[in-house]
């Protein structure tokens, strides 16, 4: 990982974040949205947040982990729904997937039961390369304004997103062992694609999934089946000098250890009463300077709805309990944020830029 600069200078957002992986200190606190929300990113309001705060940029890199380069889907258009059929050498599966103002979910899951999952895994797979060309266009557009990280989910995606939550906990009860196989054999395929977008250039990750477990199956089930796997994903991106970002809704207290041991350099988002369990002393405590939190305000709760004095107090609260070493301030990663979360963003900003 690239050492940051010398802190009596001003940093650059890139130089910023990075002292922050390493709990290290900056010129000041960095204020990191995830990603742009709705704002026109070649408006105003996105180029003043962009030029004032620290945000962190997911691209993704053009690549279908899981299926590999044989997987093929048709698409059917109904109305406000999609129809998806997979060909797989044991039978087709079929996704439904409705389409809103708002957001795209899954309304029928291609897999069923144990049966579809053995299915789709009958397709013959190969690592399909990634596709560094927005990767690239993205770090080139915001240089060091902004630390740009590529998509990856992480091996417990595959079943957790093939399947209702209801039939993926149901997998976990009913046939472990399938599960067990299933998600060692998603991580290896998780692993070609890293070890792939390294060499190719990424210098960065966002991993998903490991909330699947937190706040589905439990403990037990995060170790076996997140752990065990996530710390290998790291140990591929650290080798090649990437970073490691974690993203882990719900409550995260009794998991703050075991992530540490992951390896991470981020973890997100963090959230605090009552929408999470998040306790800034104790958190600070176990996670003993190992990386950094970035987070702690809800987009749509917090930045959406506070009245900006009541989320400056929040910052120099969460900064004096927390220490202002191995923190971002940022938000919870909704992607749905408009105009005025960013102007609590710019907020933030203003706590940070004062005088100690």
């Amino acid at each position: 990982m690239p050492r940051p600069e010398d802190t009596s200078h001003p940093m650059t957002s890139r130089q910023r974040l990075l002292a922050a992986a390493r709990c290290q200190p900056c010129d000041r606190v960095p204020v990191s949205p995830f990603g742009l929300g709705r704002l026109d990113p070649e408006g105003e309001v996105a180029a003043e947040l962009v030029r004032r705060c620290d945000p962190f940029l997911e691209v993704g890199v053009g690549v279908n982990v899981f299926g590999g380069a044989n997987y093929r889907d048709e698409r059917h258009p109904e109305g406000d729904f999609t129809r998806v059929v997979i060909p797989t050498p044991r039978g087709a599966l079929t996704r439904v997937i409705k389409k809103t103002s708002v957001a795209t979910h899954s309304v029928e899951f291609p897999c069923k039961g144990p049966a579809d999952l053995e299915r789709f895994l009958s397709i013959p797979w190969e690592p399909q390369p990634p596709d560094l060309r927005p990767y690239r266009a993205t770090c080139e557009r915001w240089g060091e304004e902004a630390l740009v990280l590529a998509m990856c989910p992480d091996a417990l995606c595959m079943p957790a997103e093939l399947m209702s939550p209801q039939d993926f906990c149901l997998l976990r009860a009913d046939a472990p062992g399938l599960m067990t196989a299933a998600v060692a054999e998603a991580a290896r395929r998780a692993e070609a694609y890293v070890e792939a977008a390294c060499r190719a250039g990424v210098q960065g990750f966002r991993i998903i999934g490991g909330e699947y477990a937190s706040t589905q199956l439990g403990p037990h089930a995060f170790e076996e089946l997140v752990v065990l796997h996530d710390q290998r994903l790291v140990e591929i991106m650290h080798r090649h000098a990437a970073l490691a970002y974690y993203h882990n809704h719900g409550r995260i207290m009794g998991y703050l250890e075991a992530i540490a041991r992951i390896g991470v350099d981020y973890l997100d988002p963090l959230e605090m009463p009552p929408y999470g369990d998040m306790d800034l002393e104790r958190a600070r405590d176990i996670i003993a300077g190992r990386f950094c939190i970035v987070g702690t305000f809800d987009d749509m709760e917090m930045l959406e709805k506070w009245p900006l004095e009541r989320v400056k107090d929040a910052a120099r609260d969460r900064l004096r309990r927390y220490g202002t070493r191995g923190i971002c301030l940022g938000g919870s990663a909704s992607g749905t944020y408009t105009e005025r979360a960013a102007r609590a963003f710019l907020a933030l900003a203003d706590v940070v830029s004062e005088p100690a």
